[in-house]
């Protein structure tokens, strides 16, 4: 029997879920993490929670000032600038030693603690010192270097993006320019082991049995609620990509732990042009000659990736601005922009939609009532209302059914939403 099953929750609890994080200020909608060149980490333990009900025991690291929580999950997520000198002195608060690898980061030094199988451990209330330059910019993942099978596992990994010189690039190359970056770290639980390690009982790691799936820390649909969330204190990370027609999505994607995931974003194919914090070229300064398009990313083990993704409408077959063909053009629309045309549409077979009748069509709650991008319409009584920005709304999920479940229950696990929205509503 797991410990700390629940009763899955009511459907109308998921709606409840969507009301609250489609209503608050999207300002948290970016890349949230602290900046900076030097951390103070504690590893300690506390619970996440799922949209079930559950409570999970988990390891976690923290920012030691933060002493609301005992630890975080995923751990912070670091943002810091090319070149700079990084320190992370870490404390150990779990009874067993603890340390931290950083893969992809050159000359990694460690002072303090005592030797252990990749890198120097802090003892239990002991604190080891870690530093490195970042001389690359990327996206990256830290963990535990110590016994990695079940710390890995119990929560202790974060995400580390070092950003170039030129602002608005992933990488050192026009190819990695982007309008708005996001970051989606994917993880998994397996409940029988963090049960035992709670209550100090052998564990199993060899064939894990996970029932929870996470996108940055949380179960879906808590991914879309607000980030720093009050009822999510150990799981401040949301995702809730936004974007207006014609920009350039930057998705940083962490895949943290042992299983694969099939990232699958809906609304167009992305480009996936970096992949372990490198460009993905044939030498040096070709820019992203080796990128490609693809409509799911299969995420291994381990491994960061950047992909860029775009959506203008183009090609849908009729124009989703429900233009008169005087219409001024959009802000996409105007060739100066991004290299983006639409307005051919208004020529060259583009058309408005004819809907269905109100007793003929399914209604969605996401659905505004309307066809076009930014307007609404009349809806059925107690139908819609949860379109806040009259945008168009597709989901991105995890391409394993299970993985859409919390212990067996939809929705729930690797599940998300991506909204193109009205360029008059101010995504900033």
């Amino acid at each position: 029997m797991k410990m700390f099953k629940a009763k899955p929750k009511q459907l109308s609890m998921t709606l409840i879920s969507i009301v609250l994080a489609l209503s608050v200020s999207t300002a948290e909608a970016v890349i949230n993490g602290v900046t900076g060149t030097t951390f103070d980490f504690t590893a300690d333990y506390d619970r996440v929670s799922a949209t079930d009900g559950n409570s999970i025991y988990f390891w976690g690291y923290n920012l030691t000032s933060n002493t609301q929580i005992y630890a975080q999950y995923p751990g912070p997520t670091l943002i810091v600038n090319q070149g700079d000198t990084i320190t992370i002195n870490l404390t150990n608060a779990l009874p067993e030693p603890v340390s931290i690898v950083f893969p992809g980061q050159q000359g990694v030094t460690a002072t303090g603690g005592t030797a252990g199988l990749l890198t120097r451990e802090a003892a239990t209330m002991g604190t080891v010192s870690y530093s490195f330059t970042a001389t690359k910019a990327g996206t990256y993942l830290y963990h535990s270097g110590s016994n990695m099978d079940k710390q890995v596992e119990m929560g202790l990994f974060g995400a580390i993006v070092v950003r170039p010189a030129t602002a608005g690039q992933a990488y050192n190359h026009a190819d990695s320019q982007f309008d708005r970056e996001y970051l989606y770290i994917m993880s998994e639980m397996d409940l029988d082991i963090h049960e035992a390690v709670e209550l100090g009982q052998p564990i199993d790691t060899t064939s894990p049995k996970y029932e929870y799936w996470f996108i940055n820390g949380r179960t879906g649909l808590d991914t879309i609620s607000a980030a720093f969330a009050a009822w999510l204190p150990n799981q401040p990370y949301n995702i809730l990509p936004l974007m207006h027609p014609g920009e350039k999505l930057l998705l940083r994607v962490i895949s943290a732990g042992k299983d694969s995931h099939p990232l699958h974003p809906h609304g167009n194919n992305f480009k996936l042009i970096a992949r372990d914090g490198l460009l993905l070229q044939t030498a040096p300064g070709m820019g992203a000659d080796l990128a490609y398009s693809d409509f799911t990313l299969q995420a291994d083990p381990g491994a960061t990736f950047d992909i860029l993704f775009e959506w203008t409408g183009e090609g849908m077959g009729w124009d989703f601005y429900g233009h008169a063909p005087t219409d001024p053009l959009e802000p996409f629309e105007d060739p100066t922009y991004h290299g983006v045309s639409l307005s051919s549409s208004r020529t060259s077979g583009g058309k408005e939609v004819l809907l269905p009748s109100s007793q003929d069509a399914t209604i969605g709650g996401l659905y505004s009532g309307s066809p076009f991008l930014g307007n609404n319409g009349e809806l059925p009584p107690g139908e819609g209302g949860l379109n806040l920005w009259d945008g168009f709304f597709f989901p991105w999920h995890s391409h394993h059914e299970k993985e859409l479940t919390n212990f067996g229950t939809f929705p729930g696990g690797m599940l998300t939403f991506f909204s193109v929205v009205p360029w008059d509503y101010n995504i900033d």
